[in-house]
């Protein structure tokens, strides 16, 4: 029979894990046990955390670290990153001092309009709509005074209101499409408060609102954020063949879609562990950066380099809707904490500086590949998680880091000289 439960939200957190326990956890104490064993010591910290969402029963770590030596625009930075794979924190560090040594990263916000849509069906007349959306425009703006007022004294609010026919692509589908300028909050919520606000004012008998929602596709709230030195500077024993094979790299990424969407999860693998470590919202940066690597029609590099008069390039152009206000930047302890460490930067620096670690991310990996390869770097750092999951002892650990020292590390090899070394 199935398990269903009635009002289970309106159970205590005690009782939604007995129940949890007793219907899908054979060892019962154990579990209970690692689900208490992650609640803050702290009552008041624990019930923040439990009044983020709905049905909370524990918390989720994850590790926070912080990679030093970031040069943005002449400034340095600590950046903080929430993530659980190995070598990203380690890789962006190191190609920050490598960096810094260069001029560093220059960075520049392109634009920082964000957009928002009322949906809606019309069957009448094209023409008559269009008056009566030109006749409304005015009181479409007049419908959102109260919740712009705050927002227009920090320098935001709405931009723009557009009528847009898309009845080529659906029978009937029109949008009011509607431009934002937030400042340093995220906006989400401002958005759609608006949108809803218009829609309301926009209805009328033969029109039909199917929804009102803010976008995540943000095309043009863009950031660059780029690096450059001569070719000589590159270092190593021959600068100039690594420079075209890097940049070979970068244009098999921009024409192979195959290649692309690795390319551009290891420049997520940056971007998305600052966007949480600053409690921005990181499946709406993925989404929006993902569609921007299509705009094109192709799905291609996020990234781009270039050789030119002896100078290296390497740069990235991408949407990066964040605020440093609202959410949960003013609620989350240690997203706080994250906002501090980068010295409270505004909406559009934190734009700059999550797009440089993004760069920084794709540097390390594009070098590792055309160079020593991706594993070797990666699989040391993977060393310590696979003897977490055997369960050896500091001792163990050491002599098996220093068995690896100079070896290939694999998930076998491991297991088969622990093995041996328990024996």
């Amino acid at each position: 029979m199935p398990k269903i439960i009635s009002g289970f939200s309106k159970l205590t957190k005690q009782e939604k894990i007995d129940w949890l326990s007793k219907n899908y956890f054979s060892s019962q104490p154990e579990i209970i046990n690692t689900i208490q064993q992650y609640w803050n010591a702290d009552e008041k910290l624990q019930q923040l955390h439990d009044d983020f969402i709905e049905n909370t029963i524990s918390n989720f770590y994850l590790p926070y670290g912080i990679a030093p030596n970031f040069i943005i625009n002449g400034k340095d930075y600590v950046i903080p990153m929430v993530v659980e794979e190995s070598s990203v924190v380690a890789a962006a560090s190191l190609v920050a001092k490598f960096w810094s040594k260069r001029g560093g990263f220059k960075s520049e916000v392109i634009s920082t309009t964000k957009i928002g849509q009322v949906h809606f069906m019309y069957q009448g007349d094209r023409s008559e709509l269009t008056n009566y959306f030109n006749l409304q425009k005015e009181n479409l703006y007049k419908a959102t005074a109260s919740i712009t007022k705050n927002m227009e004294k920090r320098g935001g609010g709405i931009l723009d209101i557009e009528l847009v026919d898309k009845t080529g692509r659906l029978d009937n589908y029109y949008q009011l499409h509607v431009t934002f300028e937030t400042k340093d909050s995220m906006g989400a919520n401002f958005i759609n408060s608006c949108l809803e606000a218009i829609a309301k004012a926009f209805r009328k008998d033969d029109i039909e609102i199917v929804m009102s929602i803010l976008s995540n596709y943000v095309p043009q709230c863009v950031v660059r954020s780029e690096v450059s030195c001569k070719i000589e500077d590159l270092g190593g024993k021959n600068p100039q063949k690594f420079a075209e094979k890097f940049q070979q790299a970068v244009q098999i990424a921009e024409i192979e879609p195959y290649r692309a969407v690795t390319h551009n999860k290891g420049i997520m693998n940056g971007i998305d562990a600052v966007v949480l470590a600053t409690g921005n919202d990181f499946r709406a940066i993925e989404a929006g950066a993902h569609a921007y690597a299509i705009k094109n029609g192709s799905y291609s590099s996020l990234t781009h380099c270039e050789i030119k008069n002896g100078v290296f390039r390497f740069w990235i152009e991408i949407p990066l809707a964040l605020g440093t206000v609202g959410g949960l930047t003013a609620l989350h302890p240690m997203a706080k904490l994250s906002l501090d460490m980068l010295q409270k930067p505004s909406a559009s620096e934190l734009m700059q500086i999550i797009a440089t670690a993004g760069l920084a991310q794709n540097f390390a990996a594009l070098r590792a590949l055309t160079t020593s390869g991706i594993q070797e770097g990666h699989m040391k750092m993977h060393l310590m998680n696979i003897l977490n999951q055997l369960n050896a002892t500091n001792e163990e650990k050491e002599q098996m880091v220093a068995y690896f020292k100079d070896k290939t590390v694999s998930h076998s090899a491991v297991v088969d000289k622990f093995n041996e070394l328990r024996k």
